[in-house]
């Protein structure tokens, strides 16, 4: 029997990435026909690969288009049929660039490109992905918890990179609000995101948080607490966002339970994964932690859905990294 979503068309921006290949990955299993943007189609090796670890063998509804979120080329052909576009490609710096401009100006405008062709194209909804960058870094108040109704307050100094999250997600809801006309829009504000990484593609959470630790590289534990999701869950649930009719005009921090600090991934990574560990250092804090508390209840009620913990994310990721 011909499977129900077979007709529909789902392009997902960045492939190329960590959550980018998973989501694709996901939808090519649950029977879509997708599209992947990619900077350079010389990288659609690296999509393939990771595909064909996670299980892909028929490649026959996917298709690959070389479109830059800094350019205009090629967005109307990379939109044109689709039912749904996931606008999952994003730049996350290694290191804060010197002007804030750098990270802010491509964020914004790369999101208004996927906007407008999408509008233009008559796509039915664009799920963006944000972070909780744009939710939780302004306030400081204790036992907050932090929820869809908090925003990231770009007139206190931040990090560019929480800047360009915030005004990137704030632009996105503004094109909507003015200019929209009838398109969808979802937005999705994970945490760090870590899980299994396919292919070799990894991201800076996993690069940082677990090779970083495993490796020895980290002699201090920065001095703040972070939500964990897995990056199976943070695919699963943009997915759930798209189709979903309650999840139009909604944004959903996507979190596992309880949060943790560098230290406990440590202490974690000991008691699980003894075997990974004789490089870990023991780990000093610098400064007094600091703890941010997020609620994903939002996620959970309205598109039922139910994360990974953080333990097991953080422990596929190690397991991940180990293998390869």
């Amino acid at each position: 029997m011909e499977n129900v979503q077979t007709k529909k068309i789902v392009l997902v921006t960045g492939g190329t990435g960590f959550l980018g290949v998973h989501t694709v990955l996901q939808l090519l299993q649950q029977g879509y026909e997708v599209k992947t943007t990619l900077r350079s189609l010389a990288k659609k090796d690296s999509i393939i690969k990771a595909l064909e670890e996670g299980g892909i063998t028929d490649f026959s509804h996917l298709s690959f288009i070389e479109a830059d979120l800094t350019s205009d080329t090629n967005w109307d052909e990379a939109v044109k049929g689709c039912d749904y576009v996931l606008h999952v490609a994003s730049p996350f710096p290694a290191q804060d660039p010197k002007d804030e401009n750098e990270l802010i100006i491509p964020a914004k405008d790369g999101a208004l490109r996927v906007l407008k062709a999408s509008r233009d194209a008559g796509v039915k909804r664009v799920v963006l992905t944000s972070s909780f960058a744009a939710v939780g870094y302004s306030k400081d108040i204790e036992d907050h918890v932090f929820t869809e109704e908090d925003w990231t307050d770009v007139n206190v100094e931040l990090p560019a990179y929480i800047k360009s999250k915030t005004l990137a997600e704030k632009t996105a809801w503004e094109f909507i609000e003015k200019e929209g006309n009838g398109l969808e829009l979802s937005v999705i504000n994970p945490v760090g995101i870590f899980g299994p990484a396919i292919g070799g593609i990894t991201s800076a959470s996993l690069d940082i948080a677990v090779s970083g630790i495993l490796n020895g590289i980290l002699e201090y534990t920065p001095a703040f607490t972070m939500g964990v999701v897995d990056v199976r869950d943070v695919a699963d649930i943009h997915i759930k966002a798209m189709l979903n009719p309650k999840a139009s005009g909604q944004r959903f921090i996507a979190t596992s339970e309880g949060v943790m600090s560098f230290y406990d991934v440590a202490e974690l990574f000991k008691k699980e994964r003894p075997q990974y560990t004789e490089n870990i250092q023991k780990l000093e804090p610098i400064g007094q932690e600091f703890y941010k508390e997020m609620s994903n209840q939002k996620a959970k009620i309205l598109l039922n859905w139910n994360p990974r913990s953080r333990e097991e994310a953080l422990l596929a990721g190690a397991d991940s990294l180990m293998k390869s």
